[in-house]
């Protein structure tokens, strides 16, 4: 009998539920009638979302954004109010006609001397201006600027290398600079480069950077004598008596006079190569030592050296 009553009970709530969605659907919603039927067209308008109050307090403007304008409107231009005293500058045709000595001197300004020979500012009509001068090294050469540290230079050799590249060749130069004070201190030093100018240029950097010192006695010789090689060149160096003058050829007189050596003798034993050369100079002349340095050394006087 429950089962039975509760069956009952189930059937009645269906057919009331059904009953009232039939109802429902019958009747008329308004909520499928399109807005435009119902409401004016209302302009568009786009606006940034509202500022957080930190946003508001940092200085920031709500920016909105009409889209509805009648772009027939006319927009009149208000400028803002000139500064007291201002005069305007006068118009172009207005201006007072320019001499030939103002038209000569702003054209040579600008392009240098004339090809007229002659120059309203006082430049050298023979020197062609710094923006007209080509950078080819072919056609004109590149003016170097020498370092006042003291220290003379002199070029050895310039040669032209050449690299196998996988293109084809490379071409550069090779420089070979001497520099020295004549005071004793000398320095041989190679470099590379596209230009000649710019090889010199870091030859002599390099024989900056390897500065040595030629030990002399009073006279501007050698204290003894000493060899020295560098790879297949080798070098011999020997004392000259005063008047004797440096006897010597090749990278090796070079590198004797740039160190201020009057009175040596020097010969070149192997290679002919002017690097090899020099730099065997370098190493003969580091091996030798003065007088005084040996005594000091072996802790006697240095009159008790020939003895």
């Amino acid at each position: 009998m429950a089962s039975a009553a509760a069956l009952s009970s189930l059937s009645s709530l269906f057919l009331s539920s059904s009953r009232s969605s039939s109802a429902s659907s019958s009747a008329p919603s308004t909520s499928f009638i399109p807005r435009s039927l119902t409401h004016p067209p209302s302009p568009l308008r786009l606006s940034a979302p509202a500022p957080s109050p930190a946003a508001t307090s940092g200085g920031e403007i709500e920016t909105t954004f009409y889209y509805n304008d009648d772009p027939s409107n006319i927009v009149t231009f208000d400028p803002p109010e000139r500064p007291e005293g201002y005069v305007p500058p006068p118009a172009f045709d207005e201006l007072p006609p320019e001499t030939e000595e103002e038209i000569s001197a702003a054209y040579e300004e600008i392009y240098g001397p004339a090809y007229s020979g002659e120059s309203v500012l006082g430049n050298d009509i023979y020197v062609m201006d710094a923006k007209l001068k080509k950078t080819s090294s072919h056609l004109w050469r590149k003016k170097r600027e020498k370092v006042a540290d003291g220290f003379e230079e002199r070029v050895v050799q310039v040669r032209r290398v050449t690299k196998v590249v996988k293109g084809g060749k490379k071409m550069s130069f090779r420089a070979l600079v001497v520099v020295g004070n004549k005071q004793g201190q000398v320095g041989v030093g190679v470099g590379k480069a596209k230009e000649v100018v710019d090889a010199i240029v870091k030859s002599s950097a390099n024989a900056r950077m390897n500065i040595v010192t030629v030990p002399m006695t009073k006279y501007s010789t050698f204290p003894h004598r000493s060899d020295g090689d560098y790879g297949a060149a080798k070098v011999m160096l020997r004392p000259a008596s005063p008047g004797t003058g440096v006897i010597a050829g090749g990278a090796v007189r070079v590198v004797l006079e740039m160190a201020g050596v009057e009175n040596a003798l020097g010969k070149q034993i192997g290679s002919k190569n002017a690097l090899n050369n020099a730099r065997a100079v370098v190493v003969a002349v580091g091996k030798m030592r003065q007088f005084s340095d040996v005594a000091r050394e072996r802790g006697i006087p240095m009159e008790e050296l020939w003895k």
